[in-house]
């Protein structure tokens, strides 16, 4: 089964049924030692930009920035074979929306998964209950992004079987009690260095 390790702030790494390793704004937190498949930026700002952690990357390693995310002001897909990816919108007063992206991920074995990026609430928000997410990855430091308040009012909309709160304060890896206070359906609280399953949403 497909696996998620959460290194922090808003670092994930993925891996699939496939064995393909796909990282997501690497920054903090360890597990870097796997070679990469796939490795998505969703913006340029150092605390999502590190890709000098990772190490090693495996032939035909593709790595997706907001740059080939975004095309002429319009958001690109991608199929790589083991995981489709589908560029959303994202942005807000600290963030410009056209150097910004947030990513849906499918997996091949169905598992769909949405990480938010640094974002506040966008209308593309709205369509995502219909898409019958698995995951949703939503920030909330409440600084430079939307807070908890706002980020639990985007999970109601989106509507995944799991919201897990991220990107929670600057420069920190993982606060659990700003987590606790995360008052979304569905709530999943996953510390950083920890590692899950993923699982597809039945229905």
């Amino acid at each position: 089964m497909a696996s998620l390790l959460y290194q922090g702030h808003g670092s994930i790494r993925i891996t699939t049924t496939e064995g393909k390793v796909i990282y997501i704004d690497p920054y903090v937190g360890e597990g870097y030692n796997v070679p990469a498949d796939a490795i998505l930026q969703t913006h340029q700002h150092s605390d999502h930009s590190q890709l000098n952690l990772i190490k090693s990357r495996n032939l035909a390693c593709r790595v997706i920035t907001e740059a080939e995310a975004i095309k002429d002001g319009i958001h690109q897909q991608f199929d790589l074979g083991y995981v489709k990816l589908e560029a959303v919108e994202a942005g807000n007063k600290n963030h410009d929306p056209q150097e910004c992206v947030g990513y849906i991920l499918t997996l091949s074995d169905g598992v769909k998964l949405y990480f938010s990026g640094d974002t506040s609430k966008t209308a593309q928000m709205e369509t995502m209950a219909k898409r019958e997410l698995d995951y949703a990855f939503l920030c909330c430091d409440g600084i430079y992004n939307m807070d908890l308040e706002e980020a639990a009012a985007c999970a109601a909309i989106i509507k995944a079987r799991y919201s897990i709160p991220y990107h929670m304060s600057p420069g920190q890896l993982f606060e659990r009690g700003r987590a606790e206070q995360f008052q979304a359906p569905g709530k999943l609280i996953i510390a950083d260095g920890e590692e899950i399953i993923l699982q597809k949403k039945l229905f």
